[in-house]
């Protein structure tokens, strides 16, 4: 077994990497500068964390969230792990501590946010404590343009040429154009190693719905999932403060959480979510990043989010620990409006502006999609081999209608009035709607003036949301939002090709599916898996940590369902890595088995291991043998740590065994010994 894989296992407790993450942790470890894109869940951390303890020196991680860094610090230091953060939210006590073990050599992984680099004692600081990697975690967060930008990112470059040591980026979501923003900002320009571990969360479901009453939407999809963890985001903060009132009242538990609280309110709010379970968040896009919370079943959104980088990041809060989770998207033509105006009002370039609209198009793309949501969502991120079966339009297929003359008449209209009006004024020429800006502008005497009246206003509506879905039309910012054609509508008005879209009847499709989440276990498993969900409440109470730090749901689970009936079988529950097996292993086996087993501290580090059979058997034989082979010598025994020693022999010889244990235990045990070595091998 390789370095990486007996870390793996003896310290994170698995078995095997998740796929794509061997290859990564060995380029880490081998000191190459990485930039690795995966998609959230997908096990970033471990792809730097695992590398720390194969190299020499300390690793220095920049993350963008305080609450994450102490959350990452405590699993760490529960898994036996030597780590700490230096954040403003430490107490001197632990900033101590932090300085003592860097000076003592103890420290393998630090953890620092960006905001503590424009220190100018950081870089000695860190030079001084033998740092020999660099990793970045949300490394997004480089790129000027994008929704999390954090200016002090951009001084990670530097840090990295002064300390002369290899970096390691990782993110969740990078479309071209940012991931050249990455290489530039962190590497120089000079393309490290590349890892693009695909964009799919298939135990995600996707699903889009029209707002018809979207409080009780929400508030439907909720109580379908009532007692799961779920997160709400909202688009303005008094909407999550009313939207949590009428969750609470509903009977949720629930709280709200945006950008204009109080910090100490919003560290609360965090707290509370990452401890709690069952709990609900209303939010806006202020929560989130960094969210490590891997129960979280779903994510609604209350309104259209910004952008499908967005949609992306934020749904991929769900689902962390690899389980079934959902999602429900509202969308409506108020929400689009929004989404324009804010483009449009902001502070980039046209050509950036322009870029933000064609992104905005892609999410009315997926929101309006014909077919399966998963396909569309992951073309945009230039995936094509995809398979579904997990959204609702895959569930149920979209009513569609042929829409290509529509879309010539809607494109006729722009085209005869030069590009220069929005959609509102466009459907009144359609429709024959002759107000007084029509008649102002001549435009009731053009051809397509009323050539569309087999569709009302509300259908037309439905028509050019659908055609910026199809990137057919884009506002133009500098016309203020007037139309005008992409390339991609030039095959439509040659009559070179057709094009379909949805029927626009409004129906409560997603709030009224049953959950996709069903029973976590069986009902023959459920009573285990609670009084398994309150031994860990009880331990991550008394450790004032999250619950998922002492053992997370999918853990839980698996000895719920395989119910191990001993530490060897406890050890080989995914996620049981030695310490954790030392410091939780016999009080979970207690409420599975209904009694505590007593386990030598030498032979439970085998625990699971093949070496912890192989030092049962020796201690049979020794047993047999301490009086020698008649019963009537002088006792003698080998210590715990010597039979350990001996279990774990490779290709055993006499003269090898009578090294290790000397000649008077070699003489008596020796035979015997090499007879159980050989039968294991």
């Amino acid at each position: 077994m390789s370095g990486a894989a007996r870390l793996l296992q003896d310290v994170f407790g698995f078995d095997d990497f998740r796929p794509g993450q061997g290859e990564i942790v060995e380029a880490v470890a081998d000191g190459e500068n990485v930039l690795a894109i995966m998609p959230t869940g997908g096990g970033k951390s471990l792809c730097f964390q695992l590398p720390a303890l194969m190299r020499d020196g300390v690793t220095v991680v920049i993350s963008p969230l305080i609450a994450l860094m102490r959350d990452q610090v405590r699993a760490l230091q529960e898994a036996g792990v030597s780590a700490g953060a230096l954040t403003s939210g430490n107490t001197p006590e632990e900033t101590d501590a932090v300085f003592e073990a860097l000076e003592a050599g103890r420290l393998k992984l630090l953890y620092m946010a960006p905001e503590r680099l424009a220190a100018g004692a950081a870089v000695g600081l860190l030079r001084r404590a033998g740092v020999s990697l660099i990793a970045v975690d949300e490394a997004h967060c480089v790129s000027q343009w994008g929704h999390d930008f954090r200016p002090d990112y951009l001084r990670i470059g530097a840090l990295r040429r002064d300390l002369n040591v290899p970096l390691a980026a990782f993110t969740a979501t990078a479309d071209a154009e940012t991931q050249a923003e990455i290489v530039e900002k962190l590497f120089d320009g000079v393309a490290p190693r590349a890892f693009l571990r695909g964009f799919d969360r298939p135990n995600i479901h996707l699903a889009f719905a029209a707002k018809d009453g979207p409080r009780r939407q929400i508030l439907d999809f909720a109580a379908a999932r009532k007692g799961q963890s779920g997160i709400v985001y909202c688009g303005t903060r008094a909407k999550t403060e009313s939207l949590a009132a009428a969750l609470r009242e509903a009977g949720h538990t629930t709280l709200h959480y945006h950008g204009g609280m109080e910090a100490e309110d919003r560290r609360i709010a965090e707290t509370r979510f990452q401890r709690e379970d069952g709990l609900i968040v209303v939010a806006t896009v202020a929560f989130g990043m960094g969210v490590d919370k891997p129960d979280i079943r779903w994510v609604a959104h209350a309104d259209l989010p910004k952008s499908i980088e967005a949609y992306y990041q934020e749904i991929g809060r769900a689902g962390r620990d690899g389980a079934p989770a959902e999602t429900l998207t509202l969308f409506g033509p108020e929400d689009i409006r929004l989404r324009r105006s804010q483009i449009d009002e902001g502070l980039a370039s046209p050509e950036r502006r322009a870029a933000d609209h064609g992104r905005l198009n892609a999410l009315l793309g997926l929101a309006e999609a014909l077919k399966c949501r998963r396909r569309t969502l992951l073309q945009y991120f230039d995936e094509t081999d995809v398979s579904c079966g997990n959204c609702d339009l895959c569930d149920r297929p979209a009513d569609v209608f042929d829409g290509t003359t529509a879309v010539r008449k809607a494109l006729s209209a722009i085209l005869r009035t030069d590009e220069w009006f929005g959609a509102g004024h466009l459907i009144d020429i359609l429709t024959g709607n002759e107000t007084d800006k029509v008649r102002q502008r001549g435009h009731q005497t053009l051809p397509t003036y009323g050539v569309g009246t087999e569709y009302d206003r509300r259908q037309w509506q439905a028509i050019f949301r659908q055609m910026m879905g199809h990137d057919l039309v884009r506002p133009d910012p500098e016309r203020h939002g007037a139309l005008r054609m992409t390339d991609a509508a030039l095959p439509l008005l040659r009559d070179e090709t057709s094009i379909e879209l949805r029927r626009d009847s409004i129906r409560a499709a997603a709030s009224t599916r049953r959950p996709a989440v069903k029973a976590m276990v069986s009902e023959e498993d459920a009573p285990l898996l609670s009084a398994l969900k309150a031994k860990r409440r009880a331990f991550a109470e008394a450790a004032k940590a999250p619950a998922y730090v002492i053992f997370n749901d999918r853990t839980l689970i698996e000895m719920a369902e395989t119910r191990p009936q001993s530490l060897d079988d406890m050890a080989r529950i995914g996620g049981v890595g030695a310490k954790k097996l030392e410091r939780y292993g016999a009080a979970f086996l207690e409420v599975i088995v209904g009694e505590a087993q007593q386990m030598h501290p030498t032979r439970r580090k085998l625990a699971g291991r093949e070496a912890g059979t192989v030092y049962d058997r020796l201690l049979a034989v020794q047993a047999d043998l301490t009086r020698g082979a008649d019963g009537v010598e002088k006792p003698l025994s080998c210590s715990a740590s010597l039979l350990a020693k001996v279990a774990q022999m490779r290709n055993a010889d006499p003269s090898a065994l009578e090294r290790l244990l000397g000649d008077r235990r070699a003489e008596r045990f020796g035979p015997a010994f090499l007879d159980v070595l050989r039968e294991a091998s």
